[in-house]
């Protein structure tokens, strides 16, 4: 049972960052954390861990370790919930993180959808426009789109979408209409940050040549729905995904421009740690958001 008990807290504390949130979780000082995680590395005879006063950083041993430990742990949940009462079903903490807009329109209506129909699962959704590293954040999917870059990943494609460049029709009067994608250093740019997939640049097909543009008169944000409120307000030109603006150009608020030069349409997907067996609450919610994405009126 210690020995259960310190694999517990040793994930408790790579998830939340801290042995002090970890020990509020379960309602017991830091100091017995602290007495776990050192038994834990004394028993396996190499540090998992490096925690200072300000920051907890895996060591490469300890993030590979954190991924057994969490599927190890997800097995445990599976095993119980298939012989609990009334059958199969669904226990513990899911992890979700998704793009923060998109993830406030498409993603948590789901996760009320979800917990309605899995009442023993509880649900931690992480809305952020960065990059998160689930494989080392110790979460168990992330909703992105675009391009996927991390080979650890498996990913499921749920749906597709674009993106457009939009400004105001105030902005337009004032400023004019950009012609071709060059245009676009004449103009001001309402960007994501560094940390976000925008960072690549603004995408386009020119003479059938994909084009990538990194506009430097840019005003910057690292929350979407701010980046097209901006737009709607006049402050410049965004390049935002058609789900989050396609009623505004419909309504007249915003105007596409550029669009004989779109790029081709983004996929939206589901990823996850590669794994051979997924706990029963994360196949349910992969299972959720296919339903609920490839049905046109969905969107």
């Amino acid at each position: 049972m210690a020995r259960f008990r310190e694999i517990e807290t040793f994930v408790s504390v790579a998830a939340r960052g801290s042995l002090s949130a970890a020990a509020r979780e379960e309602g017991v000082q830091p100091a017995v954390i602290g007495r776990r995680i050192d038994a834990l590395e004394a028993r396996l005879g190499v540090k998992l861990m490096v925690r200072t006063t300000r920051r907890l950083t895996l060591t490469f041993e300890g993030a590979a370790f954190l991924e057994n430990c969490q599927r190890l742990l997800n097995d445990l949940d599976d095993a119980e919930s298939s012989v609990s009462e009334g059958g199969v079903k669904a226990t513990g903490l899911l992890r979700v993180t998704a793009p923060a807009g998109f993830g406030r329109r498409h993603v948590a209506p789901l996760v009320e959808t979800y917990i309605a129909e899995n009442p023993d699962v509880s649900v931690s959704l992480d809305l952020s426009d960065r990059i998160v590293d689930i494989v080392t954040e110790g979460v168990d999917c992330a909703v992105r789109i675009g391009d996927l870059d991390d080979s650890r990943l498996i990913s499921t494609k749920l749906a597709e979408t674009r993106r457009a460049v939009v400004a105001s029709p105030a902005y337009l009067a004032a400023h004019g209409t950009p012609l071709q994608p060059a245009d676009l250093q004449h103009h001001r740019c309402l960007t994501l940050g560094p940390s976000s997939s925008q960072s690549r640049g603004w995408q386009f097909v020119v003479d059938g040549e994909a084009l990538t543009l990194r506009p430097n008169n840019a005003l910057r944000c690292n929350d979407g729905a701010v980046l097209r409120d901006w737009a709607v307000s006049g402050l410049g030109l965004a390049w935002r995904s058609m789900w989050e603006v396609k009623a505004d150009i419909a309504e007249g608020r915003l105007v596409e421009v550029l669009a004989e030069f779109a790029s081709n349409p983004f996929g939206i997907y589901v990823v996850y740690p590669q794994r051979r067996h997924l706990p029963l609450r994360l196949q349910l919610f992969i299972a959720l958001l296919r339903k609920a994405y490839r049905d046109p009126r969905h969107w």
